[in-house]
């Protein structure tokens, strides 16, 4: 059970402080290292096969095929197991608007209305208000696993996890010295990333990568995922990845509704913007690890015949952090994910809304791809994981910071890095569990429980 610690504006950052700095005596800093399966823990799989209710079966092979690559990918596609795992961990009480899927894999760089880049989290399926601790830790052990999976000692491991902490606590104590409209307007850019490069070569690396970011805008891919067709432009099938369902016709007589239910959901502004494009054509499309087998559609507008926007329409299916830390307010999933990514963020997407299928199956909606780019972390070295990891927990703090109380959370943790140290150990010892119940997946596919298909 998570129990809220109340915080009120009433009281000065100072004195928010001095409460956090309380709390330890109820939760001490060291208790976050503890981790172990109790004895009655779930058959992890069980779990798995409890979260593809209501997916897409002939997709459900293609989600484990995914995530038996390598634990982290194991460890991308078991949010609900996690999120099991954590739920009976000591916490401060001090809730956020929590990721919920926090990993090191959904940090990336990406557009702006303004088009600056910024750097940010990129994923809301399961954003919730939830213990601050919760989004951590997942991150943290991200960092070991995927670590490990490319070769990384666990020495160098621990180093990312201390970088990706100490950065997190540094910078959650500088937030709660901001006034409050600073910290809504911070963001972490590209030129503040080049510009805090450590060595020539970092830079270098920065640069490049932000360089890929901006080509890869909707003009980019417009011509590359579509074709003209009897004189329309029409997505191009890529099977099993992106093709038109048989159902086609009969779902885009109803497309009038369900764009109705779009457009409503958008501020008065971004409406008079959309009504500039009309609808071309949709298709299904197979997307993530943890998602595979979840509904999402690639549609496609046109202002002009070389003036597209791309839109996807994902399912949004209730957070797996809501059995343990309550229920969304919301009863949209598809709004409870707009408004925890709008809380979020630095920025947005204009484009983000949400709507209800004829079926009653909820959606949000944003641009497929706006000038986003993730690291590659086949070809991160143990610096480079570190310096990744230290600005993952920038601005972790930061989006912490919007959709919580970073004063308090601050006071909790304190200046010193016994949080750190305790952190470190918790994600090595999660990292090892992962690896097992990685294994554990294999060995259900090897003697034919579930199905898996690789090589897509």
């Amino acid at each position: 059970m998570v129990t809220d610690t109340v915080s009120s504006p009433q009281y000065d950052s100072s004195e928010r402080r001095a409460m956090g700095k309380a709390l330890r005596n109820q939760v001490p800093l060291t208790a976050h290292s503890a981790w172990h399966p109790a004895p009655d823990r779930r058959d992890p799989v069980d779990i798995l096969e409890e979260s593809n209710q209501g997916r897409v079966p002939d997709l459900v092979p293609i989600r484990y095929g995914r995530m038996l690559s390598n634990p982290f990918a194991f460890l991308r596609g078991s949010a609900a197991l996690m999120a099991y795992d954590l739920a009976p961990t000591q916490v401060s009480g001090i809730r956020v608007q929590a990721c919920g899927d926090c990993h090191l894999a959904n940090f990336g760089l990406f557009a702006t209305p303004e088009r600056n880049l910024v750097f940010d989290l990129n994923d809301f399926d399961e954003t919730l208000p939830a213990p601050w601790e919760w989004d951590i830790k997942r991150l943290a052990a991200s960092f070991v696993v995927a670590g490990r999976a490319v070769g990384i000692s666990d020495n160098s491991n621990k180093d990312a996890v201390l970088a990706l902490a100490e950065s997190y606590r540094s910078h959650l104590r500088e937030y709660s010295e901001m006034r409050v409209l600073d910290v809504w307007y911070s963001r972490l850019d590209d030129k503040t990333l080049i510009a805090t490069a450590p060595s020539v070569k970092a830079r270098e690396f920065r640069e490049r990568v932000t360089a890929k970011a901006r080509a890869s805008v909707t003009e980019y891919l417009f011509p590359k995922i579509t074709d003209e067709i009897g004189g329309h432009r029409r997505i191009v099938d890529q099977p099993p990845l992106v093709y038109h369902m048989k159902e086609h016709t009969e779902i885009e007589q109803r497309l009038g509704k369900l764009l109705e239910d779009y457009h409503a959901s958008l501020p008065a502004h971004l409406r008079k913007l959309f009504d500039h494009y009309h609808y071309e054509d949709f298709a299904f499309k197979v997307v993530g690890v943890g998602s595979v087998g979840t509904r999402c559609f690639i549609m496609l507008f046109l202002a002009d015949k070389d003036d597209p926007l791309l839109l996807q329409v994902k399912e949004a299916r209730q957070s797996v952090l809501e059995a343990y830390a309550g229920k969304s307010e919301y009863e949209h999933s598809g709004k409870r994910v707009v408004v925890g990514q709008r809380l979020m963020q630095s920025a947005s997407d204009m484009f983000l809304g949400w709507l209800t299928g004829a079926d009653g199956t909820q959606y949000y909606v944003r641009q497929l791809r706006d000038m986003k780019f993730s690291a590659s972390l086949d070809a991160l070295k143990a610096d480079e994981l570190s310096r990744y990891a230290a600005i993952c927990g920038w601005v972790l703090a930061r989006a912490h910071a919007k959709g919580g109380d970073a004063a308090m959370i601050s006071g909790y943790l304190g200046k010193k890095d016994t949080f750190d140290e305790a952190l470190s150990r918790f994600a090595k010892v999660y990292a090892d569990q992962t690896e097992k119940d990685h294994a554990r997946l294999a060995k259900a596919v090897k003697n034919g429980r579930i199905q898996a298909i690789t090589g897509y």
